[in-house]
């Protein structure tokens, strides 16, 4: 790469980005720190696979993103072979076949790769198809496009990685120039249909390809303590998390303070309800604070996007906005029980290898896409 071009790297994006992984290493010191007998066990772990992220990284964003669009029909082809090989091959964690063992290496999750995977050939799909969705026959073979993996992950079954893809699927095909009237049809119709198979299958037993404890945590946000044991079975995720983000009022209780946290009454409180975390021992300030680096590193992204030199970079980083916006959305959600709890981590600060890999890829392609021209196409 020419290094003349690292004067169009965006600034307030990186700077954002480095802010996050800090506090992120910071609070997950806190949360992690009780949960193993060795007290820095995750956050070590966190830190190879936040390096190992930045050094791929720096190899990535060296070569032009449009190498990749030659690749696509091998990308989603190995989407596919991923999620099928998780299939046959995966380890059950949670009630969730989504894990794969490499030889010595940790398990890895193969739905977390798949989804940059996705967003890289979705792209060059769309681009061949600008101007052919028009109506609901010419978006038909998007849907299909994206709709064998999402099938494949509702297998496993995933809900939540399920839902990121159907986030990325709308959003992407709206910014390609798909009819917005036929995608909102189709969106509303989506939700009525998912009401009524919900209905007939509280009615008269429909299989639905979710375990009970899936569809449970879907309808028990509404009223955590009607979970049919007052709040200690299905709800006491939800229960614990405003507990904790409520004590922690304006200032937080600070550090290895937060007694919902420290002491275990939070469950998952490094993975899922991070966030839960950050409100009881920063409180409203540190809380707030996130928010804000987020919705820097959102917005640049998006002026990124919206700067890209062809429509092809414009949507690879709008896929990748759009996978961590409803990261985002539906992680802090749950946390303060305004959305159901579907186990999706909240991107650079949850623990987790394969999705802090995942993330730090996505920040290479978009860097990619920033330094190779600033020419607005939409």
């Amino acid at each position: 790469m020419d290094v003349k071009r690292l004067k169009f790297v965006d600034r307030p994006f990186l700077l954002s980005l480095a802010a996050i992984l800090v506090m992120g290493l910071v609070i997950q010191l806190s949360a992690s720190s009780g949960i193993s007998s060795d007290p820095y066990y995750y956050i070590k772990k966190q830190l190879v696979m936040i390096a190992v992220g930045l050094a791929a990284m720096f190899i990535i964003v060296r070569y032009d993103y449009l190498q990749l669009k030659g690749l696509s029909p091998f990308l989603y082809g190995l989407s596919i072979l991923m999620l099928v090989a998780v299939l046959l091959f995966g380890q059950e964690v949670r009630g969730t076949t989504g894990w794969i063992a490499i030889g010595p290496l940790p398990p890895l999750q193969p739905a977390e790769f798949t989804k940059v995977l996705l967003v890289l050939s979705f792209a060059d799909f769309l681009q061949r198809r600008r101007g052919e969705m028009n109506n609901l026959a010419g978006m038909l073979p998007c849907f299909v496009f994206m709709g064998v993996p999402f099938i494949l992950i509702m297998l496993q079954p995933d809900l939540g990685t399920a839902l990121v893809y159907i986030a990325i699927t709308f959003i992407m095909m709206y910014v390609a120039g798909a009819n917005q009237r036929v995608l909102l049809f189709i969106l509303l119709g989506a939700l009525a249909l998912i009401g009524l198979v919900l209905l007939l299958h509280f009615q008269v037993g429909l299989w639905i390809p979710l375990k009970d404890y899936q569809l449970q945590r879907l309808i028990v946000f509404i009223n955590p303590y009607n979970d049919g044991m007052g709040g200690r079975d299905a709800g006491w995720n939800i229960i614990q998390s405003l507990v904790a983000i409520g004590s922690g009022g304006f200032a937080g209780k600070g550090l290895f303070q937060g007694s919902q946290v420290q002491l275990n009454f939070l469950p998952e409180h490094h993975t899922d309800f991070i966030y839960a975390v950050i409100g009881e021992e920063l409180g409203f300030i540190g809380a707030g604070l996130v928010l804000v680096l987020f919705g820097v590193l959102l917005m640049r992204a998006v002026y990124i996007a919206a700067n890209s030199r062809e429509l092809y970079g414009g949507l690879l980083v709008t896929g990748i906005t759009a996978m961590w916006l409803f990261h985002i959305f539906e992680n802090i959600g749950m946390c303060i029980g305004m959305m159901p709890v579907t186990g999706i981590p909240l991107p650079f600060i949850s623990y987790g290898g394969s999705s802090m890999l995942t993330n730090l890829l996505a920040v290479a392609l978009i860097l990619s896409v920033n330094v190779r021209g600033k020419k607005i196409v939409f």
